[in-house]
């Protein structure tokens, strides 16, 4: 086990990092990417691939105080049904442009609450996506599940629609927690709502919980992650909270002396860890967990774990369009992301056009960087070989990039024939490792805690 004073010397305890589910990460994209260019290179998906599909719906009954995602409060249902039409329009544009015959890996609504949707409304969209794209054998449909906002009409037309993968945000279950967060769902409710999904035939379960949270302590993740234990998911995303409440204004009824300080966070993290590996999951990465037969502890296994804007996934389609605001697509030649304001969105979409607005060409070592640090926050290291196979990169230059990381982390890292590794040790300092190989300057840029 690592000891506090290591990690202290390396800087873990001050450091800002990125999260690092994208490289270049969305702070260095600019606008010199728009609808055109996004039009270029959804044109060139062929005939015949695998995609991946997300749709955000930023509506919420509630806004969540520790929530800095883009979403936005609604008590009225007129906007959910002025925006579902929205996205079905918007379908059908992207329709226009992508080639026949492409088939869906994936197909995840996020949010927001995508579970506002009301059944019809939700029926509507599944049947214009999967009449544009069926979801390809083996390929996964997923959905974020609000238990505050879900019942069984709902629950009933995903399934029949084919959702086979639901998530249910946790966070904890302490209810003095929750109210600090603003966030109540009590256990019982999330008992019963995983039932529901069970009992419908969903066989896989994702269930996210947070550390870092005002007022936790060892004792009360401990508590948190048994119950959520009980509840027998396939996977549990471990997530640091992440207080930013320059960025996020909601952030700011949170009283900032209730936060853990740096070394409390990684104590509450090796709590909850702890328990999940004894349990029998698998440790995916730097903050995920999964049943050895789940997807992503058989892509851990076999080398295609991979990383994007969800965290870590086993999907390995060549590309991930995003809809709805704020959505980021990614694709070979680059990242593309839809207007952030509902309005600005709905209103391009309205005209017959894409709202993208900012993104970013790959150009450079952008692609090398981006799978060095890629297979770092995967698999904790990277194959020297397949780099200069895969990329147009001599031996020496990947030499010094290697050299330059070691010598900033020493005895945390190792680095031999087979290429670069981080120690057991080191695993908490990987985003901080990881970042030696990332070219852009993150001086301006506000990043959440490295641990």
């Amino acid at each position: 086990m690592n000891t506090q004073s290591d990690l202290k010397r390396f800087g873990l305890f001050d450091a800002r990092v990125p999260r690092y589910t994208s490289y270049p990460t969305a702070p260095h994209f600019t606008p010199g990417i728009g609808p055109d260019r996004f039009v270029e290179w959804v044109s060139a998906v062929p005939a015949g691939a695998s995609i991946s599909l997300y749709i955000h719906v930023p509506f919420c009954r509630r806004l969540c105080w520790f929530c800095a995602c883009r979403t936005q409060g609604t008590s009225s249902d007129v906007p959910i049904i002025a925006y579902a039409d929205m996205l079905r329009q918007e379908v059908a544009l992207l329709r226009r442009y992508l080639v026949p015959g492409v088939t869906l890996s994936r197909l995840h609504w996020g949010g927001g609450t995508p579970t506002l949707l009301m059944p019809d409304l939700m029926r509507a969209l599944a049947d214009q996506v999967f009449d544009m794209a069926p979801l390809a054998p083996g390929g996964e449909f997923s959905v974020e599940i609000d238990p505050n906002e879900i019942d069984a009409a709902r629950l009933n037309v995903l399934v029949a629609a084919g959702m086979n993968r639901a998530s249910i945000g946790v966070q904890d279950f302490d209810p003095e927690i929750q109210k600090a967060i603003g966030r109540e769902q009590s256990y019982e409710l999330t008992r019963r709502v995983a039932g529901m999904i069970r009992d419908r035939g969903v066989k896989s379960l994702n269930a996210d919980i947070l550390y870092g949270l005002p007022h936790q302590t060892n004792g009360r993740i401990a508590d948190s992650v048994e119950k959520l234990l009980s509840l027998s998911p396939d996977r549990v995303a471990l997530y640091g909270y992440a207080h930013v409440p320059w960025m996020s204004r909601r952030q700011q009824l949170i009283p900032s002396d209730t936060i853990p300080i740096p070394e409390e966070r990684l104590s509450l993290f090796e709590t909850a860890r702890d328990l999940f590996v004894g349990d029998g999951y698998a440790e995916i990465g730097i903050d995920h967990f999964a049943r050895p037969g789940d997807g992503l502890a058989q892509a851990q296994s076999n080398g295609q774990l991979r990383r994007n804007f969800q965290g870590y996934t086993d999907d390995t389609a060549m590309a991930l369009i995003g809809l709805g605001a704020s959505s980021i697509s990614r694709f070979p030649q680059g990242f593309a992301q839809n207007a952030s304001a509902t309005a600005a969105h709905t209103k391009a979409i309205y005209e017959g056009r894409f709202s993208t607005h900012r993104g970013h060409t790959f150009r450079g070592e952008d692609l090398l960087r981006a799978r060095i640090i890629e297979a770092l926050m995967c698999d904790f290291r990277v194959d020297r070989a397949e780099l200069l196979r895969d990329f147009e990169v001599k031996a020496p230059q990947l030499e010094a990039l290697f050299q330059t990381a070691k010598t900033a982390f020493g005895n945390m890292v190792i680095l031999d024939e087979s290429g670069f590794a981080i120690t057991p040790q080191g695993r908490p300092l990987t985003r901080m490792i990881a970042r030696a190989f990332d070219a852009y300057d993150h001086a301006k840029a506000q990043h959440s805690s490295a641990v």
